[in-house]
């Protein structure tokens, strides 16, 4: 088995002056890099948590993770067994359930890809390659929430 190890940094930058002294006091405002990248994520809390809907919140991070995981998989997948893929566009929804607590936890992902391919004779193939592409999906094997597959796949 090989491992891989990630690395990123995550840096609050919402003091305002006097730090978490009260609640309204500071914004949920800050960054996520990592080495060798060029640009920073803009990140905050969900707006309903008084963060800043102009930044990327985790909620949202979550559910592009297991987008793009799938997607990056669909892809080689496609290309491995000669299915040209000219355009694949995916409106991902995560669904998250809130605790009295203020706890929660997502309770489904649904992955809606719009995907192009060049092979009308393929079509069948290229639906079957989602649930392959699911198996395979690092991030998708790393959680507990149920993933739902859904979207539609033409031929262009």
């Amino acid at each position: 088995m090989k491992e891989h190890q990630y690395q990123v940094k995550t840096e609050w930058t919402g003091n305002r002056g006097s730090g978490t002294l009260d609640y309204r006091a500071y914004t949920r405002d800050h960054t996520i890099s990592a080495a060798g990248k060029s640009d920073a994520i803009s990140g905050s809390s969900d707006p309903a948590f008084r963060g800043d809907s102009k930044r990327y919140n985790p909620e949202e991070l979550f559910v592009s993770s297991i987008s793009a995981c799938h997607m990056l998989w669909y892809l080689h997948l496609a290309s491995v067994n000669g299915i040209t893929v000219l355009e694949y566009v995916d409106q991902a929804e995560g669904n998250m359930a809130e605790d009295i607590d203020g706890a929660g936890r997502f309770s489904s992902v649904t992955l809606t890809p719009r995907i192009v391919i060049a092979q009308a004779g393929k079509l069948l193939r290229a639906k079957e390659l989602h649930q392959e592409a699911g198996a395979k999906c690092f991030i998708a094997n790393s959680v507990n929430v149920k993933i739902g597959y859904g979207g539609e796949i033409v031929v262009g």
